[in-house]
C-alpha cells in the first residue's frame, strides 16, 4: 500500500504500547511532515535516554544517576517502602502528594501466561532492602488487576512473617485499572485507606 520506507515506519510505530495501526500511520505521516530538526530532536531524546537512562541500583526506578532522586533524598521517611510494578508508578504516586517514603520497582508482575514468576522480578533485593530492621511497613501498590493481585498476595504471605506491616492500596482504584491512569484524588484516596495484606488483622 505505501512505499517499503514508510511501511517499516508504520510497522514499527505500530509495535509501541497503545498504538494500533491507524494510530501508527497517523504518527508516520506527522513526522514525515514535521521539519527535519523536530524528527532530528526526537531521534536525539531518543538515543539520549537510552544512552542515559538505567535503574537505580537500590530501588530500580528509572534513573540518570547511580541511586535515584528517591533514594536519595534524606528528608524521605525510610520505614516505609511502596513496591510497584513500574517506574511509571512511582510518578503517578508521586502526584497525589499523599507518600512521603521510598519505592521499590518490581520490574512486572506475577503472570504464568507470559512466563513470568517472581524470580524474574525484583523481589530478592525487596527482601535484602529489610536487613537492617529500618523499614516497618511495606505498602504493596501492584495492579488492581489479575496479575497485580497475583503478585500483591504472593508478597503479602512472603513478607508476613518478618513482622512488618504489609498493606495494599485501598478501594478507590477500579479492578482491572492501571495506577498509571488513575487520577491523583482516586490514588490518594487509595493511599490513606490502604488496608493490610498477606493475612494480617
Amino acid at each position: 500500500m505505501f512505499e517499503d520506507a514508510i511501511q517499516q515506519l508504520i510497522g514499527q510505530l505500530s509495535r509501541l504500547p497503545g498504538i494500533g495501526p491507524k494510530g501508527a500511520q497517523r504518527i508516520a505521516f506527522h513526522l514525515l511532515d514535521a521539519p527535519p530538526e523536530d524528527v532530528a530532536a526526537l531521534v536525539e531524546a531518543i538515543a539520549t535516554a537510552k544512552r542515559t537512562v538505567h535503574f537505580c541500583r537500590v530501588c530500580f526506578n528509572l534513573t540518570e544517576d547511580e541511586v535515584c532522586r528517591y533514594c536519595r533524598d534524606q528528608r524521605r521517611d525510610r520505614s516505609q517502602i511502596c513496591v510497584v510494578e513500574e517506574s511509571k508508578d512511582v510518578v503517578a504516586i508521586e502526584r497525589t502528594r499523599e507518600y512521603q517514603g521510598l519505592y521499590h520497582v518490581l520490574g512486572g508482575s506475577i503472570s504464568p501466561i507470559d512466563n513470568r514468576g517472581p524470580g524474574d522480578l525484583h523481589i530478592r533485593e525487596l527482601v535484602q532492602r529489610l536487613d537492617d530492621g529500618a523499614v516497618t511497613e511495606i505498602i504493596l501498590a501492584t495492579n488492581p488487576n489479575t496479575e497485580g493481585e497475583v503478585t500483591a498476595t504472593y508478597l503479602g504471605r512472603l513478607l508476613a512473617p518478618l513482622g512488618l506491616i504489609v498493606s495494599r492500596l485501598a478501594s478507590g482504584l477500579p479492578v482491572g485499572g492501571d495506577l498509571e491512569y488513575a487520577d491523583e484524588i482516586t490514588l490518594g484516596r487509595a493511599f490513606a485507606g490502604r488496608r493490610a495484606a498477606g493475612g494480617q488483622n
